[in-house]
């Protein structure tokens, strides 16, 4: 081959090399260019998790780029991806030094603080205030502000963590938490309340899904386990918003919630809400208006409570003359149910930075809250304050394990004032796509306080109670009971049929799962375990809190009315059907004239005027209207043995009024 024809092919060669390595470098920088403008868009509607994902992918173009690294880092730090913004933040430092990307000092503090690493943060803390003390830019004076105090906040955490409260800390399991965020608890007697956007079946048309209101039964066999957790209906969780935080006062007679529209990604603009108990429901929700909701600002997280004799409601808000960010502020409830000017928690309490969350505790004078400014294990941890002499005292931490290094927030105290619930999104926590991105509920007992609550022994309150409970549902086991007759009475007791029942799971376990294997046989067995735990046994719990209210409201000398009404599956005829769910209101009858040795037979259909009484009616009866539910005999395993079959034998107590 002629050696100029080799040179020229040579040159040829190393051109295409080049032109194409040219093209390739183009690209990579139009892609980089795009990119960064949507990382840019991402980070302006503080959407965290897509600008981590953009600025990831800009890394795997060009990891060597500080501009890039750090823009990298910023945004998983916000993402509350700890262990990422570390990295890359520290990487940045080993090439800087901290000469040009001063904040990079405090971050990699903050990161290790919220890691639990204090005496390495400490180190940094304090680099970052000797270079920024004096600053005369704003933002940096404020964060050389905030790294003094976490300076000193380094030593308190320690000595928070070898000497931990003597407590035990349990995590609720997955019938309460999910992968997703529950917070703002609250158990009263024994129903769980809380908040949570575990249904993303009902996301919008856009795919963005809103916080729910939930509710979730103590289980009445399992300590310290809770029944699968319930939407609440529309009443209270609006469409298209997110619905938050119940408070509720004293009788039971008010709820306060927060409702919450989104300004982006990962703020919103909250206010409150409240409904009464009226004339035996809860009113549609209405606004409350200005002092507590007031034009521009964030009013959320009430909690209403008793202050100097009155009703108060204690909240969190951003409105102006606050000692900055969110503070909590409270305001006296009037008579007529007008609200005063709110009036700040004070300096003690609020700060420059965030007071969230509060509870307030009327027995003991105690405002509980969460805070990032006052010195504690990292993030937000709960605080709490007296109230004395007309101020609250400055806060004290509660102290480890109660606090964590992530996020503690949401303290409550249940009814009962024996034990304590908060949200978390410390590590054990459930997750969806990476560790502390979400909040749990968490709890643990406490002392029961010292001085009790004023009684609230009314008869209005307990009607409350009871009325919460309706539509109260029972279920049955296939034509039970007595079965294969026509009667209309039974000489059996609900409570019995209940305990013969549940010792019938295996069966159904047994007979619902038949044929099948692998995940169906999973999913099969796990759908008669929910119905048993969370149908079933919710149910006699139910009746068994219902019948302890009753008889109260009875020696009171209330005139009761107990509305019945009763279901059947379509297997037999709709007569037959008739009679079956007449015997199975026989049944709850006979439960509520045997209770506590007939505690209850003196008072049915009494006339004496002076004395309780109770009336039992029915409404219609028999099969469900519309049944997807299977009527051949033959095929036990969806006629009888199916989850959905059983949904459908039950009887409820639909209502319970009060006769003048």
């Amino acid at each position: 081959m002629p050696y100029l024809y080799v040179k020229l092919m040579f040159k040829k060669t190393i051109y295409l090399f080049v032109l194409c390595f040219g093209m390739y470098v183009n690209t990579q920088a139009q892609s980089i260019k795009q990119l960064l403008k949507q990382g840019s868009v991402a980070m302006s509607i503080k959407d965290y998790s897509s600008a981590t994902q953009i600025y990831n992918q800009i890394i795997l173009i060009d990891s060597s780029n500080v501009s890039y690294q750090l823009l990298f880092a910023d945004a998983s730090r916000l993402n509350y991806d700890n262990a990422t913004a570390l990295h890359w933040y520290e990487k940045i430092f080993k090439q800087d030094n901290g000469k040009i990307y001063t904040e990079v000092l405090f971050y990699i503090a903050t990161q290790l603080k919220n890691t639990g690493k204090y005496k390495d943060a400490k180190k940094y803390f304090d680099k970052y205030y000797k270079k920024q003390k004096n600053s005369k830019d704003k933002t940096k004076k404020q964060l050389a502000l905030k790294a003094k105090q976490e300076f000193d906040a380094c030593d308190i955490a320690q000595i928070l963590v070898k000497n931990p409260v003597e407590v035990n800390i349990l995590h609720l399991d997955s019938m309460v938490n999910s992968k997703v965020s529950e917070y703002a608890p609250f158990e009263y007697d024994s129903l769980l309340y809380f908040s949570s956007l575990r249904d993303k079946s009902k996301s919008d048309a856009n795919g963005v899904g809103y916080n729910k209101l939930y509710t979730s039964h103590k289980s009445p066999t399992k300590e310290n386990k809770f029944l699968k957790a319930q939407e609440l209906d529309s009443l209270f969780n609006k469409n298209g918003i997110h619905n938050a935080n119940t408070s509720f006062n004293a009788d039971f007679t008010k709820i306060f919630v927060s409702r919450c529209g989104a300004i982006n990604a990962s703020q919103y603009k909250c206010e409150i809400y409240v409904s009464n108990f009226k004339d035996g429901h809860w009113t549609d929700l209405q606004k409350l208006p200005a002092p507590i909701n007031v034009q521009g600002s964030n009013t959320t997280q009430p909690c209403i409570s008793e202050l100097n004799g009155k009703d108060v409601l204690f909240f969190a808000s951003d409105r102006s003359a606050g000692e900055g960010a969110m503070d909590i502020w409270y305001a006296y409830m009037n008579k007529d149910e007008s609200f005063e000017t709110p009036v700040n928690a004070g300096k003690k309490v609020n700060s420059i930075e965030d007071e969230i969350t509060p509870w307030y505790v009327k027995e003991n004078n105690t405002l509980f809250f969460s805070s990032t400014w006052h010195k504690g294990l990292g993030n937000f941890d709960i605080f709490k304050s007296e109230y004395k002499t007309s101020e609250f005292t400055d806060p004290q931490n509660l102290g480890y394990p109660i606090n964590s290094s992530y996020n503690d927030i949401y303290y409550s105290i249940n009814s009962k004032k024996d034990k304590a619930y908060m949200s978390s999104n410390r590590l054990g926590s459930y997750f969806e796509d990476k560790p502390s991105c979400c909040n749990d509920i968490y709890s643990f007992p406490i002392t029961p306080l010292t001085e009790p609550p004023k009684p609230i022994d009314t008869t209005a309150l307990i009607i409350n109670k009871m009325k919460v409970l309706c539509p109260l549902t029972l279920y049955f086991h296939n034509d039970e009971p007595e079965p294969k007759t026509k009667v209309i009475v039974t000489k059996k007791n609900y409570k019995k049929t209940y305990e013969d029942y549940t010792v019938m799971k295996e069966k159904y376990f047994a007979e619902y799962t038949k044929g099948l294997e692998g995940d169906p046989k999973n999913l099969a067995q796990n759908r008669v375990e929910n119905f048993f735990e969370d149908s079933v046994d919710a149910g006699m719990q139910d009746l068994e809190k219902f019948a302890q209210l009753l008889e109260q409201v009875l020696a009171r000398g209330e005139k009761v009315k107990i509305t019945m009404k009763g279901y059947c599956s379509p297997l037999a005829s709709t007569d037959y059907n008739v009679n079956l769910a007449k015997r199975r209101i026989s049944s709850l009858q006979n439960y509520f004239l045997e209770y506590n040795n007939g505690e209850f037979v003196k008072y049915v259909n009494n006339t004496n005027p002076t004395e309780g009484s109770i009336e039992f009616t029915n409404e219609d009866i028999g099969e469900l209207p519309i049944s997807k539910v299977s009527d051949d005999v033959k095929d036990v395993r969806n006629s009888v043995y199916s989850p959905y079959a059983a949904m459908e034998r039950k009887i409820q107590i639909i209502a319970v009024s009060y006769l003048k």
